[in-house]
C-alpha cells in the first residue's frame, strides 16, 4: 500500500454552503435535464466545477466529468446522477391534445393541472395537463389519473396547429416548476433526485481547492446521465475510467410523512444526517472507513438497508471493471418524483462534509478486499 500524502490546510467552517453556491443550486434546480437530453444542464454544472479541477470532459451521451490529478494511476470516483423524469410526446389527437409516453419513473398521479413545457427545436413550447372540472365527474367511483388519460392541452384548436408550434412525437415534456426554500432550512423543487448530489459532489470539489488540499490519487467528479432509465450513463463511464474507489451519492425516502409503512421502507428521516447503505453491492471495508470518518468527524448519519440491489449507480460501479469497492451515501428526501421534491439543507451540508472527509483520508492504493 501507498504512503498516504494528503494534506490538509487548517478545516474551515461545517457549514460549507456559499451564497454563491446557494445561487448556483437554484439556477441548477431550475434548469430541465429529462433523461437523454441532459446537456443544458450538464454546461451549467461544468461552468460551475471547472474553477476546482485540472480537466474536464464529456462522454458521448453526456456525462460530465471533472478530474483533479488526471495523470495519477489510483482513481476515486465521486459520483451523482443529472437526470430528471419527464415524460415524451406519444400521441397527438385531431382535437389538438398530446397523451404522453413516460420517460422515466414519473408519477402520473400528480399530473393534473400541472403547467408544462415541451421541448421543441423551435424552442419551449408552453401546456397544461388538463383535467375534468369537478363539476362534471358526477358521483360515484372517480377515474383516477393514469397514463392513458392524462393529456397536455397547449391551447390548439387541431393537431395541425400543435405540429406547427414545432411539437412532434419524441418531444420531451418536463414541468414548470421552481427552486424554493422553505423554512428557511429546506430545500424544495423539481428534480433534487439527483441534481442535489450534482450539487453536493462540485462543493466537495470547491472545499477541496479552497482548502488547498493535495490529493494523492486522481479525483474524478462525475455527474452521471440516463439513470433514470437503467444506470446507463454510470455503467458507460465505468468503462471508461476504471476507477479503484466508487463514492455515489443519491436520494432516499424520508419514511416519516403520512402514508408510508416503516416496516416496510425503513426509519430514515430529514435533517438526522447522511444515510448509509447496506446491501451487495457496497463494499463492506469500505463502508467501515467511511463510518469512521464520519465518528471521528463527529457527522450524523442513518442507515439503511438495501437488500439486492441499491437501484441507484452503485449497483453499476460496483460491478463494472471487474469489480470496484463501491458504497452509497444518500440524502433523505421527501415526496421523490414529484414537484415539490424537499431535502434538508443540514443534511446536503453533512453529505459534502462526509464524502469531503472520506475523501481526504483515503490513503493511493488503499486496498479494500478482505483477504490480501
Amino acid at each position: 500500500m501507498a504512503k498516504k500524502t494528503t494534506t490538509k490546510a487548517t478545516p474551515k467552517k461545517p457549514d460549507v454552503i456559499t451564497t454563491k453556491s446557494e445561487k448556483f443550486l437554484e439556477k441548477y434546480i431550475n434548469n430541465a435535464s429529462p433523461t437523454g437530453f441532459e446537456w443544458e444542464g450538464q454546461k451549467l454544472w461544468l461552468e460551475y466545477l471547472k474553477p476546482y479541477i485540472d480537466e474536464s470532459f464529456v462522454d458521448t451521451y453526456g456525462t460530465a466529468v471533472g478530474v483533479i490529478n488526471p495523470k495519477s494511476k489510483y482513481k476515486v470516483v465521486i459520483e451523482a446522477h443529472a437526470d430528471e423524469i419527464s415524460y415524451f410526446v406519444h400521441y397527438i389527437t385531431s382535437e389538438g391534445f398530446i397523451y404522453v409516453r413516460r420517460n422515466g419513473g414519473s408519477d402520473h398521479q400528480i399530473a393534473p393541472s400541472k403547467r408544462v413545457n415541451i421541448h421543441t427545436d423551435k424552442g419551449i413550447v408552453k401546456g397544461v395537463f388538463g383535467w375534468p372540472a369537478i363539476h362534471t365527474r358526477g358521483g360515484g367511483t372517480e377515474t383516477p389519473p393514469k397514463l392513458d388519460n392524462i393529456f397536455i392541452d397547449c391551447g390548439c384548436s387541431n393537431k395541425e396547429e400543435v405540429e406547427a408550434l414545432g411539437v412532434h412525437v419524441g418531444c420531451v415534456i418536463t414541468y414548470e416548476d421552481e427552486f424554493m426554500i422553505l423554512n428557511k432550512k429546506n430545500y424544495l423543487g423539481r428534480a433534487l433526485d439527483n441534481r442535489i448530489g450534482g450539487f453536493v459532489i462540485a462543493e466537495v470539489a470547491r472545499k477541496l481547492k479552497e482548502n488547498k488540499v493535495k490529493l494523492p490519487f486522481g479525483l474524478y467528479i462525475v455527474n452521471a446521465v440516463q439513470e433514470e432509465i437503467g444506470l446507463r450513463g454510470a455503467e458507460m463511464i465505468a468503462e471508461r475510467i476504471k476507477p479503484d474507489v466508487a463514492i455515489i451519492t443519491d436520494v432516499c425516502h424520508d419514511t416519516n410523512t403520512p402514508m408510508i409503512k416503516k416496516i416496510e421502507q425503513g426509519d430514515l428521516s430529514m435533517g438526522k444526517g447522511p444515510v448509509l447503505s447496506y446491501g451487495p453491492a457496497v463494499q463492506n471495508n469500505l463502508l467501515k472507513f467511511a463510518i469512521k470518518q464520519a465518528e471521528n468527524a463527529k457527522i450524523p448519519f442513518q442507515r439503511l438497508a438495501a437488500s439486492r440491489s441499491t437501484g441507484t449507480d452503485t449497483d453499476a460501479f460496483a460491478y463494472s471493471n471487474s469489480g470496484v469497492a463501491s458504497m452509497l451515501v444518500s440524502m433523505p428526501l421527501r415526496y421523490m418524483h414529484t414537484t415539490v421534491e424537499t431535502c434538508a439543507k443540514e443534511d446536503v451540508e453533512n453529505v459534502i462534509r462526509l464524502i469531503y472527509e472520506i475523501v481526504t483520508n483515503l490513503e493511493s492504493g488503499q486496498d479494500f478486499r478482505y483477504i490480501q
